[in-house]
């Protein structure tokens, strides 16, 4: 990921400047720092970096400006990846956020402490993948609705659509549960046939998938 341009919207001082420290001996270029949406809006436009790195609530109303403005620059810089980081998991924002498309993620602020896992979901959305918080999926698999739209997943089908969630490959997906690639491409398969998903490209069937699974919690 070295020379991978990042711009980085936060209101504390001492986390932005923490996480701008963190990227920069991570070999990363930090383009510039922000702390509300409408400076975020305007360094993006300026730098154009490869992935911003935005809190969900931001001044002045400390809601939800660091997602509007995640909203604007996907309408406005649809290349420019984007990372939300969140105080609590919100499944309604995280399935909006997967419904912009690719290179997106949304990820709690407590994850950002394991440095590896932070690093390595950038680099998923610097890829164009999606990413998805574990806290929030795990979240997800333990609540169930009466109507379940993947009930007719077996236990290991869903297993994997919960992998899936979190932005992992199949091979990534094997290494984790301790199965072969070839076994998970199988039960990939059966999730996106029993879910009665069209035949379009397999990315985007998976990030269709995915929906259908946080829509379930």
């Amino acid at each position: 990921m070295t020379g991978l341009r990042v711009v980085l919207a936060e209101d504390d001082v001492l986390l932005r400047e923490g996480l701008a420290s963190l990227l920069e001996r991570s070999g990363l270029s930090v383009m510039g720092q922000a702390g509300d949406g409408a400076e975020l809006l305007e360094l993006a436009r300026r730098t154009k970096p490869d992935i911003v790195v935005a809190d969900v609530r931001m001044p002045p109303t400390h809601t939800t400006e660091g997602l509007e403005a995640a909203r604007q620059l996907r309408r406005e810089l649809p290349e420019v990846g984007i990372l939300v980081l969140s105080a609590y998991a919100d499944v309604d924002q995280a399935m909006e956020l997967l419904a912009g498309g690719r290179a997106i993620g949304y990820m709690l602020k407590s994850r950002v402490t394991d440095v590896s896992e932070f690093l390595a979901a950038l680099e998923r959305i610097a890829e164009g993948g999606s990413v998805i918080d574990p806290g929030l999926v795990a979240e997800l698999v333990t609540a169930r609705r009466r109507n379940d739209p993947l009930a007719v997943l077996s236990a290991r089908e869903r297993e994997v659509l919960g992998q899936m969630a979190e932005g992992h490959s199949n091979a990534g997906i094997a290494r984790r549960l301790f199965i072969t690639e070839g076994t998970v491409e199988k039960h990939v398969r059966g999730v996106l046939t029993k879910l009665n998903l069209p035949d379009t490209d397999d990315h985007h069937r998976r990030v269709l998938a995915v929906l259908a699974f946080l829509e379930a919690r």
